[in-house]
């Protein structure tokens, strides 16, 4: 394969709702730029995208896949996303290598929740879109409708620059207006005859052109102002406009296609060769220190690494975009992430399993290589002497977790690395090894998400797991002052053990003056604070811990002692054997013993007077509280909120928002169980949600006693 010069690169992914046809649509790519000889199906199971067994299993994609097509002296690079939110990891991946999306259109059905999700992220990265209407060959297609649906999300923005002549089942003509001419396909799709527009058509024809260039016009000034001088723009200065516009996301052009008959396709690949912008074109990739690195061939060499993953036979595949500079096979780098040097014994060009050996890529291009040491997703590698960094990909917060264990006890180291190396495929898995649940939890993108973690574990790892119901991460605290004295006594022969500790515990507050006085059960008790410690607590928090001792009843060298038996009963909180938080502890008087006293007895007396105190402080079980924010169609928003109500949501507001509303709610974690399951339910898998940890709250008093009896019955069994 021929090496490519930065101005000769094309970096796009493919993305669009599910069933819109992105995986036909590459499929037909690959063929018109002459990577495959025969076009494979779905159905078949034999596409280059989808290759892996568990998308031939679902018939639909599950991982980005990185291909390539070679067209008009161009190499077009393309990166075939999954359309499911589950699998949204995929998508943001392939938004770094990319400079344009091509957002595929289901042409029965227009926008759909997954175009708005998968459009909220590429404006979010400020990513250039061009619009794909597919499906041009289906009965119920409705181009009219599906543009009017493009309108409302995209404005007047969303310009028109094909439609289709007979969209239905006859399809086989779509006008272009840049071109103005018609393209008529034959039966079986492939190489069109180019046509002059007929009659019927010239007068459509033409006013969207004039839309076109007018639209074109308004992304440069001298276009401007030869629009204004000639009344028209040409060819030329036309597409010099739309590419302009692509690039600020002040343009989004409609093309259309029948991906699955092959029509229409050679001139997308046309279209992106002469308007999408190149990566010379599109803004500089910034580093962690906001310094920008452009895509410029005689600068050093720069990679950054966006993909890992596994393939049998080969190992671990590294999958990079050249930031800068220029990569020759055999070329030693330092890898500024994991301060490592690597050496790039070959360079591939993909297309799916298929990969080719090249000498060299130039800055802008997409590569990838085997057999680094310490690279992973996420790294930047340059050449030696350049010591910056690039952001790192950022993932959407988890909004799925369930707790996994394996069913044999010989496979849990086994599970802990396939669990590691299945996040190193796909970051938006997170492993939570939780020592307070005592659990693995893991984290995802929904129930289909780690359904199909648990396929890869069943059937590549060759790990039999189960997943159970996680357990709530509950937290204690106390809501009013409490006293209480222990006396930890020990004599059995020989050297005894004894400890008395008084001490009085309060809610911790910002901003709480250090305690003088207190009152107690009626009686007042004045302390004098000789030492103060803040414990900011991992896991959320505070304890404060006071040394109020005065006359030497405890030795200075006991209190440590105490204060680590205080810890070790927040880390086990006596109410549900959650951690605590946000307590005072005032230590103000006690005993010892002139040959019995020791850091053991000191340690249980301090723990055992703090789970007293506690019990008696009006103890609360607090739980984790979240934001969650439902995009849902208007149709389904009541049965949504009865739904959200039900699991105790407290509705923050509603809002529209391009054909759907938005509710904003505050949700326990523990209701929140499969809700991705019934949501999809509710509304025939057209509303989402996100998740993201708020604070912690308050459980109602019948739940704490659920909790608290829960608790006991399962203490009792142990």
């Amino acid at each position: 394969m021929r090496t490519y010069q930065t101005d000769q690169i094309k970096n796009t992914l493919v993305c669009g709702n599910p069933k819109s046809g992105k995986t036909t649509l590459v499929e037909a790519m690959l063929f018109e730029g002459g990577v495959i000889e025969r076009r494979g199906s779905i159905e078949a199971k034999n596409t280059v995208s989808d290759y892996n067994e568990i998308e031939h299993e679902n018939e639909n994609s599950v991982f980005s896949t990185v291909t390539y097509a070679e067209y008009a002296d161009k190499k077009i690079n393309i990166i075939d996303t999954p359309g499911l939110d589950d699998f949204s990891g995929g998508l943001i991946t392939a938004l770094r290598p990319a400079d344009t999306a091509l957002m595929v259109i289901n042409g029965q059905n227009g926008v759909e929740i997954g175009t708005e999700l998968q459009g909220r992220h590429l404006e979010s990265h400020n990513k250039p879109v061009i619009l794909v209407v597919n499906q041009m060959d289906h009965d119920k297609t409705n181009f009219e409708k599906v543009v009017e649906s493009l309108k409302q999300t995209y404005g007047n923005n969303a310009i028109i620059v094909q439609y289709p002549v007979n969209p239905g089942e006859g399809f086989n003509s779509l006008i272009d207006v840049v071109k103005m001419k018609m393209y008529r396909y034959p039966a079986d799709g492939g190489k069109p005859e180019i046509m002059d527009i007929p009659a019927d058509q010239a007068g459509r024809a033409e006013e969207l052109r004039n839309e076109l260039i007018e639209a074109a016009a308004e992304n440069d000034e001298n276009l401007m102002e030869t629009f204004f001088d000639k009344g028209t723009l040409n060819e030329e200065e036309m597409l010099t406009g739309i590419r302009l516009g692509i690039n600020s996301r002040g343009m989004f052009p409609v093309l259309c296609a029948s991906a699955k008959r092959n029509m229409g396709v050679g001139r997308i690949l046309e279209f992106i060769c002469d308007a999408a912008p190149g990566p010379h074109e599109a803004p500089a990739a910034v580093t962690t220190d906001g310094k920008e690195i452009k895509c410029d061939k005689s600068a050093p060499a720069s990679v950054f690494v966006f993909k890992t993953s596994m393939e049998q036979h080969i190992g671990e595949i590294n999958f990079f975009r050249v930031m800068s500079g220029e990569i020759v096979e055999s070329m030693d780098l330092v890898n500024n992430t994991s301060s490592s040097k690597e050496r790039f014994s070959q360079l591939l060009v993909v297309a799916g399993k298929t990969r080719n050996k090249v000498p060299r890529l130039a800055a802008g291009d997409i590569g990838a290589t085997v057999k680094l040491k310490n690279t992973k997703a996420n790294h930047t590698l340059t050449a030696p002497g350049q010591s910056f960094e690039f952001e790192s990909i950022a993932y959407p917060e988890p909004k799925y977790r369930a707790a996994i264990k394996a069913l044999s006890e010989s496979d849990d180291e086994k599970l802990g690395e396939a669990l590691a190396r299945m996040h190193d495929e796909d970051p938006t898995i997170i492993i939570e090894y939780s020592k307070e649940l005592k659990q693995i939890i893991v984290h995802g993108q929904g129930e289909y998400h780690l359904n199909i973690l648990k396929w890869h574990l069943d059937n590549i790892f060759k790990i039999e797991t189960e997943f159970i119901t996680p357990k709530i991460p509950y937290r204690e605290t106390i809501t009013k002052i409490s006293q209480a004295t222990y006396r930890h006594k020990k004599q059995s022969g020989g050297a005894g053990q004894f400890g008395e500790v008084h001490m009085i515990i309060e809610p911790h507050m910002e901003g709480l003056p250090d305690p003088s006085k207190y009152k107690v059960n009626g009686k007042e008790i004045n302390v004098t604070v000789r030492g103060k410690e803040e414990h900011k607590l991992p896991w959320g928090g505070m304890l404060v811990y006071f040394n109020c001792i005065v006359g030497g009843s405890i030795d200075n060298r006991f209190l440590p002692a105490i204060l680590k038996g205080i810890m070790e009963k927040m880390e086990e909180g006596p109410l549900t054997g959650s951690y605590a938080r946000d307590i005072r502890v005032s230590v103000y008087d006690g005993k010892m013993h002139p040959v019995d006293s020791n850091e053991i007895s000191f340690k249980l007396a301090g723990r055992n007077a703090f789970r007293e105190a506690f019990k008696n402080a009006g103890p609360r079980i607090l739980e984790p509280i979240y934001d969650a924010e439902v995009m849902v169609p208007s149709e389904k928003m009541g049965d949504v909120m009865s739904d959200l109500q039900g699991r105790r949501a407290m509705i923050e507001g509603m809002t529209s928002e391009k054909g759907f509303e938005k509710i904003k709610a505050k949700v326990p974690l523990a209701e929140m169980a499969k809700y991705s399951t019934a949501l999809s339910s509710l509304t025939n898998g057209r509303a989402t949600y996100t998740m993201k940890f708020a604070r912690y709250e308050a459980v109602p008093g019948d739940l704490q006693e659920k909790l608290l009896k829960a608790y006991e019955a399962e203490q009792e069994e142990e």
